[in-house]
């Protein structure tokens, strides 16, 4: 069914106020008795005016979140061409790397980052989306992202060392954090000693405002999200180690005590005793934003991807697609509730107008006896319906507009 788009229902409802408001200057008197009359029968008026507010408002709000939410989700899909991740569910693969949603779902080794980023037809970018710090999400990426995204800071800068965090212009605003500030991470498993403790990032500037998911998000370098997952970690050099955290000790190799303590802040004394054991082609990646040169890049890279049989390459946009029909679906539903529900209403109107006709039988015959014309006395009816409609638009404006103001993000829901 189609819907009405928002600029062409504010017109139509501006016209018919303004039709409404011409009437009401050249008829009063009729206005004046009509209000009285309204007010005689509070319960029936009320009634009245709820069937009509919620007939108005609830199609109307449908439509403008559907336009308002097909809108956004389009938009950012229309920013990132191809998405690489594990296999598994599309929409939760998209909707965690566009929007940073937590999902579950496997990782990507940091090997087939490498594999797409060194095939040079595009731009590869990293993303790590595992940690959270004070409720926000962490993005760990590369300084790619910045750049395809448009994003620049507001103040300080990018975030290219270890430790170093730039804040989204809404968090920085709710944290009320500015440069040199720290910011910790949240600790995944509070009780569970194995896990890394929290880290403490320092804040090295903000973002302007983009309208986005990044004005939400707080932005590290890829490899700070490895110290996060506990891989990379910094302590003492070897040679100024206690002797007492030694167990063992072999030509080049030392078997440190478990009591040793790992630092948990990246200064300028320690930044350099960072490091990792193991192959850095496992390091985990939660998904690869890919930007091809061209179609046919973004083509063949799609072919190369899902020869490997471990991994898909899906295009946000057809993802977003594939959801945004079954938003419509249940739409196309609430929009027959909607029309029913109208049509409910407009023979409840007509019930009360004839009833309400018959009840005032005595009072119209005494408006006839001194002299007031039939055409008169329609008129009367007339304005308290028109008055009663009036009050229905404004309850639903007043409604529509309050729901939208604390309707939560459908983003975040999702």
């Amino acid at each position: 069914m189609l819907s009405l788009s928002p600029i062409v229902l504010s017109f139509v409802l501006f016209a018919v106020l303004l039709g409404l408001v011409f009437w009401a200057s050249h008829n009063g008197g009729l206005l004046k008795v009509s209000r009285r009359q309204i007010s005689h029968a509070p319960g029936r008026s009320s009634v009245i005016v709820l069937c009509i507010a919620i007939s108005i408002a609830i199609p109307t709000l449908t439509n403008l979140l559907v336009d308002h939410y097909d809108r956004e989700l389009r938009s950012r899909a229309r920013t990132t061409p191809m998405l690489v991740g594990s296999k598994g569910n599309r929409i939760d693969l998209t909707l965690s790397s566009l929007y940073f949603r937590p999902a579950q779902f496997e990782t990507v080794p940091f090997s087939e980052y490498e594999k797409i980023r060194d095939w040079h037809k595009g731009t590869a970018i990293p993303l790590n989306l595992r940690f959270q710090a004070r409720g926000y999400p962490i993005v760990a990426t590369s300084p790619e992202y910045f750049e395809e995204r448009g994003l620049e800071s507001a103040t300080g800068h990018l975030p290219f060392r270890l430790g170093e965090v730039v804040l989204g212009s809404s968090v920085a605003e709710t944290l009320r954090l500015e440069s040199g500030d720290a910011l910790f991470s949240d600790q995944l498993e509070l009780y569970d000693i194995s896990k890394p403790a929290a880290l403490k990032m320092h804040v090295v500037g903000t973002l302007a405002v983009t309208n986005s998911p990044d004005d939400t998000a707080v932005f590290v370098s890829i490899g700070t999200a490895w110290i996060l997952e506990g891989i990379s970690h910094g302590h003492q050099a070897a040679e100024s180690i206690d002797k007492k955290l030694l167990i063992a000790e072999k030509d080049d190799e030392l078997t440190v005590s478990g009591a040793m303590i790992e630092y948990n802040e990246v200064t300028e004394k320690n930044v350099n005793s960072f490091h990792y054991h193991g192959d850095s082609s496992l390091l985990p990646l939660s998904s690869i934003l890919f930007f091809p040169k061209d179609v046919k890049a973004g083509t063949i890279a799609k072919a190369r991807v899902k020869a490997t049989k471990l991994y898909q390459m899906v295009k946000p946009t057809s993802v977003v697609e594939e959801l945004m029909a079954k938003v419509f679906q249940v739409k196309s539903f609430l929009d027959l509730v909607s029309v029913l529900l109208a049509i409910s209403t407009a023979f409840l109107l007509a019930l009360v107008c004839v009833l309400t006709v018959r009840m005032r039988n005595r009072e119209i015959r005494t408006m006839h006896q001194i002299g007031i014309s039939q055409r008169r006395v329609s008129a009367l009816l007339a304005t308290e319906i028109v008055t009663l409609l009036l009050a229905g638009c404004v309850f639903a404006s007043a409604f529509v507009g309050a729901a939208w103001w604390v309707m939560p993000n459908l983003i975040d829901a999702l």
